[in-house]
């Protein structure tokens, strides 16, 4: 939890092209002090079957800048083992192209005693994120 010198993160995903959540993906978390300073990984979690993660590492004092990466290249191909073979939007992979996004990467800046919730909103061609509440 955040406190008057830190901020604090947390996320979750919504599978849009399922229309619920997207459980067991892996999140890592960064940290940095400053524009110009380098990226300090934190450590990370995987999302739960509400496809929440609750328990990110805290932020360091002094963390200005926040970076989200997220493994959704490993989640798409547990989906699409486990899916119908005639999925329209699984073709593309079953003739052997990869997953049009690997990974996503969220960097957003932060303030100490703001809670902030990076919920990420994904399909297979497409992606949106918001601070949400």
């Amino acid at each position: 939890m955040s406190t008057s010198t830190t901020a604090s993160v947390s996320t979750h995903i919504l599978d849009t092209s399922a229309g619920r959540p997207a459980g067991d993906v892996a999140v890592q978390l960064a940290a940095r002090t400053g524009r110009d300073a380098d990226w300090q990984a934190l450590g990370g979690s995987a999302t739960d079957a509400d496809g929440r993660c609750k328990d990110l590492p805290a932020l360091p004092e002094g963390t200005t800048h926040v970076r989200l990466d997220f493994d959704t290249e490993t989640y798409f191909a547990k989906k699409q083992a486990a899916a119908q073979q005639d999925a329209p939007a699984l073709r593309d992979s079953e003739n052997g192209r990869p997953v049009f996004f690997p990974e996503v990467t969220i960097a957003f800046a932060v303030v100490p005693g703001e809670h902030y919730h990076v919920p990420l909103l994904l399909n297979p061609f497409g992606y949106s994120v918001y601070r949400g509440s």
